[in-house]
């Protein structure tokens, strides 16, 4: 199986060089390494040609002038690589020698596999997680196991995941395309949680294998325009409002409420409900896909989305530990 690695950038030109390097440095070098460019003006384009120019590994720069967001960026990758085996990996991240390896190979190893997903450490702190196992709860909480635990040895077995966090993840390239990509109208934040979904709604399941790699928590996003929060909130309401049931519409309203909330009470509630208003125009798209989604899934959403605790203790944290 030939192995892409597609990375979507935008402004990253302080972590290209670690990333790039630590490409070169795999075990396992990828066949292709393209990196789709969002419209950069801190170098990165510079920095990005000479490399090309100099040939190293394989690198192709994909240039689109403009900021059209995560999953705009992650669907050209993924349409211009050839490979069977996709990998992206965000700007801000650094790969151990032994990820692609690790990765590809449990891909290869599993024909039921649709995606991949890794262990991800603090670049700063390698011993501290920030993502490894993702879960998506019946109340809309995509919630992150793991994060901002010590890194110990309860996450170093392979096994299986709900969906792979697009940070550091492999992907079975005809799996993706089949499921209609990256769902362009997220922008940035969910869009990863709302492929695991369609991907394991038609059938496929996600390997969870502890290849290490290495993530500057909000390295990138720290140069949107909007908060985190404000884009968490309106991909949350636009996830749940293409794929949850209406018999689930209790969990997701307690949720939402205690996020408002919350956000009343920590001060960021403006940025909170503009979030929920930038969903508003793409309510109706989001409605037709649901109809389609329906129609179209191989196995029943109760068994994607387990019955999960969504209150109380058994639930755990919220914001600091969901995307």
């Amino acid at each position: 199986m030939r192995a892409a690695v597609v990375v979507p950038n935008w402004n990253g030109r302080l972590w290209l060089p670690g990333l790039l390097d630590s490409l070169a440095a795999q075990t396992r070098p990828a066949d292709e390494v393209i990196v789709v460019d969002n419209g950069s003006t801190d170098g990165s384009l510079e920095l990005l040609r000479e490399r090309e120019r100099e040939g190293g590994g394989g690198l192709r720069v994909v240039e689109l002038g403009r900021n059209t967001g995560f999953a705009f960026a992650a669907n050209r990758g993924i349409e211009a690589a050839t490979a069977d085996a996709v990998a992206l990996v965000n700007t801000d991240v650094e790969l151990e020698p032994g990820w692609l390896e690790r990765a590809a190979g449990r891909l290869e190893g599993d024909a039921a596999l649709g995606s991949v997903a890794t262990k991800m450490v603090l670049l700063d702190d390698p011993g501290v997680l920030d993502d490894a196992v993702a879960e998506l709860r019946r109340d809309g909480v995509a919630h992150q196991r793991g994060h901002g635990r010590r890194d110990d040895s309860r996450w170093d077995e392979p096994g299986e995941a709900f969906s792979a966090c697009a940070g550091a993840a492999v992907y079975r390239r005809a799996a993706v395309l089949a499921a209609g990509g990256f769902d362009e109208r997220l922008f940035s934040y969910l869009e990863d949680v709302d492929l695991g979904l369609r991907l394991r709604l038609a059938g496929w399941r996600c390997g969870y294998e502890p290849a290490v790699a290495r993530h500057a928590r909000h390295g990138s996003s720290g140069q949107l325009e909007r908060a985190v929060d404000a884009w968490m909130a309106r991909n949350t309401l636009l996830l749940v409002a293409k794929a949850f049931p209406l018999r689930w519409i209790g969990p997701v309203a307690y949720r939402q409420a205690s996020w408002i909330a919350e956000a009343a009470r920590e001060g960021r509630l403006g940025e909170h409900l503009r979030g929920l208003a930038m969903a508003l125009p793409a309510l109706p798209a989001t409605l037709r896909e649901r109809r389609r989604l329906r129609r179209s899934a191989a196995m029943p959403i109760e068994a994607v989305v387990p019955a999960l605790p969504w209150r109380g203790p058994a639930a755990g944290g919220h914001r600091e530990s969901s995307y």
